[in-house]
């Protein structure tokens, strides 16, 4: 998906039934009160730990290699308290697509320095991949009276591409930059004073990356978030989603201080130090099902052999 003024988009796979019944069924929720559609969540979560074994496995490897302290129990009860996180925030987004703009704002709760988004200096918003990142965007958006700028990765089936497209561009009129072209719209939106929305915090492999410690552990880590901030004069400030019992909290938190240097590698490595103590204050709301450690340094073993 790309910003409504591009007529160049590319030709994605028809929807089918199936689909278009799961985006009646998410529109369906937006109705519901939210404890209703969180306790549907819970129960979701509840199954997924059950029958997705392949991404509970991970969740686990992934949990031990960044709190290796914990011992088997209670790493099995963050896991599986994380599933119920994941299933819940992804059912929110029926209403956070769907529910009037008066309920959206209600349940989403903007605090921290509101100011640092005051203004139109060039900013890079750092939103890690906790499982309220749409709640971050929509939050930022619905509450606060400018635009902003994001990524988005087309979807492989047309009907839920169009749904979440919709849902991601309902407030504030963003732009919206397509995965595919490149990084000349997001520094020319970021000069023009557009908040970029960046999750640069998962292992894509090699290519524009490096290997630098996250929780001891060196991790194949995405450089784009220095280099966008040195080429955009931008600097850095981040923004956290946490998944409470009566919708979202999204926190501004102050700009980094002298953030970007020089040094891209050693920049990155400050990022996912900040990003340590971050996940420290909701650890099971972090993205664990992703392979975060997938990427290895030369023969270095695979932590997901046989996942």
């Amino acid at each position: 998906m790309s910003s409504p003024s591009d007529s160049t988009e590319p030709t994605l796979p028809p929807g089918n039934l199936a689909n278009r019944l799961g985006v009646a069924f998410m529109r369906g929720l937006a109705v519901l009160p939210l404890s209703w559609v969180r306790a549907l969540g819970w129960l979701l979560g509840q199954a997924l730990y059950i029958v997705a074994v392949r991404r509970r496995r991970i969740a686990r490897v992934n949990w031990t290699l960044c709190f290796p302290d914990s011992g088997p129990a209670e790493s099995k009860r963050a896991v599986r308290r994380h599933f119920v996180y994941f299933a819940q925030a992804w059912l929110d987004r029926s209403w956070l697509w769907e529910a009037p703009l008066a309920t959206v704002r209600k349940r989403l709760k903007l605090t921290g320095d509101l100011q640092a988004l005051a203004g139109d200096v060039p900013t890079v918003l750092f939103a890690p991949h906790f499982v309220g990142m749409d709640a971050g965007w929509t939050g930022l958006t619905a509450h606060l009276e400018r635009r902003f700028c994001g990524l988005y990765a087309e979807q492989l089936n047309a009907d839920v591409d169009r749904w979440m497209a919709q849902g991601r561009q309902r407030f504030g009129q963003p732009h919206v930059v397509g995965k595919r072209q490149g990084i000349k719209p997001l520094v020319a939106a970021m000069r023009q004073g557009l908040p970029l929305y960046l999750l640069p915090d998962m292992d894509h492999g090699m290519r524009d990356a490096a290997f630098v410690p996250f929780f001891g552990v060196q991790t194949a880590t995405l450089m784009s978030l220095p280099r966008l901030a040195r080429l955009g004069r931008a600097r850095v400030v981040p923004v956290l989603s946490r998944l409470t019992r009566d919708g979202y909290e999204v926190k501004v938190m102050p700009p980094w201080v002298d953030y970007p240097t020089d040094d891209a590698q050693e920049d990155t490595a400050a990022m996912n130090r900040y990003l340590e103590g971050y996940i420290r204050e909701a650890p099971e709301q972090y993205y664990w099902v992703h392979k975060r450690f997938k990427t290895r340094p030369e023969n270095e073993p695979s932590f997901y052999t046989g996942l």
